[in-house]
């Protein structure tokens, strides 16, 4: 598994690891077993990417032995034009357009 962002700087730098986890909710617990300062992090803070289909509300995803799995941090956005504090950030393919301008505020 793969922590992405500044979530490895709680790790001391350490983004990859190997855990045998049945499911999110064993994956975080074995996390903050290794990393005590992950654990409020990962309890109200991240989404969990599981061979490519992402989950925000995750913890009794199960995870396969081969699976590929990814730990994202929230993203907080700034003043009136910014992502709400704590949305989470949009994944398009590259190239893909993105919003229209009457979407925007």
């Amino acid at each position: 598994m793969v922590l992405v962002g500044n979530l490895a700087q709680l790790t001391g730098g350490v983004a990859e690891f190997h855990l045998s986890a049945t499911s999110v909710k064993h994956l975080f617990a074995l996390l903050a077993e290794r990393h005590p300062a992950l654990a409020p992090h990962l309890e109200t803070g991240v989404a969990v990417a599981i061979d490519g289909q992402i989950y925000q509300d995750a913890l009794l995803e199960p995870i396969a032995p081969d699976s590929e799995v990814f730990v994202l941090p929230q993203i907080a956005g700034g003043g009136a034009s910014g992502p709400t504090p704590g949305a989470w950030p949009v994944l398009r393919p590259r190239g893909a357009p993105g919003p229209a301008a009457r979407d925007r505020p």
